[in-house]
């Protein structure tokens, strides 16, 4: 049974949520539970600041490490012989007291992963830390200046299943809104960016329950935005920053 999500239409322009691109959902599916920070008021949600989110990464998130989470759409194989290592950028800024986070939508010619929503990123370059790549990656995607990016940390490292890729996300912050963002067209369809705090609306975030078989149910989280859906690695990474910077 294919989960169906009524569409909340964007003030003004009459559009619903949600993007284009193909999710493979599996024949037996159900909406999952409620959202990690369900328990806090929505007005205790906000705001989520530059400050609250540095705070959570230096302090609460895993330091650098060999540790892997294994996702649950995963198994021990794919994990104990990864790809090549791969890195991402989770870059941060504030405007108007709201921290927001610097998202892209994959082109649509690629071969894998195409058009969907995720952290600016790639493979390790021999010898590079994925510090470095993933600010080599930014600026090779988006044009984001290396210079205006504070590094703070890193989320806990994860393997994707069908790339056996292992990725490290790794965490910046910026003073400003960065004002020179251009597309890679080789890579990079669209870039834009999202309040933490809108990611945590009601509205916006679900769970899934996909049954592969007796006993093989994976969780899986959902982020509905007008024109875009975040999910698989990028939207179990936004969600321990979440969870970091909300304390849940």
């Amino acid at each position: 049974m294919e989960v169906r999500r009524e569409p909340t239409g964007k003030t003004g322009e009459g559009m619903g949520r949600g993007g284009r691109q193909v999710i493979p959902r599996p024949p037996r599916t159900t909406l999952g539970g409620p959202a990690p920070w369900d328990a806090i008021a929505s007005e205790g949600r906000r705001p989520i600041t530059l400050a609250r989110v540095r705070e959570a990464v230096e302090s609460s998130i895993l330091s650098p490490g060999p540790v892997q989470r294994v996702l649950p759409d995963e198994t021990a194989e794919a994990v104990a012989q990864p790809g090549a290592p791969s890195a991402v950028l989770a870059a941060l800024f504030e405007e108007d007291g709201e921290a927001r986070v610097v998202l892209t939508r994959r082109a649509a010619h690629l071969r894998t992963h195409t058009g969907e929503v995720s952290f600016p990123g790639g493979r390790l370059d021999p010898g590079e830390t994925p510090e470095q790549a993933a600010l080599r990656e930014a600026r090779e995607e988006i044009g984001l200046d290396s210079a205006l990016v504070d590094v703070v940390g890193r989320l806990t490292p994860i393997s994707t299943f069908s790339s056996r890729t292992s990725i490290t996300p790794v965490v910046g912050i910026m003073a400003s809104r960065p004002t020179s963002l251009v597309a890679n067209p080789h890579e990079v369809e669209h870039v834009f960016d999202v309040a933490l705090r809108e990611l945590t609306e009601d509205s916006v975030f679900h769970e899934e329950l996909w049954e592969f078989g007796p006993g093989t149910v994976r969780q899986m989280w959902f982020f509905e935005l007008p024109d875009d859906t975040i999910w698989g690695a990028t939207a179990r990474m936004l969600v321990e920053l979440l969870r970091a910077a909300l304390e849940v």
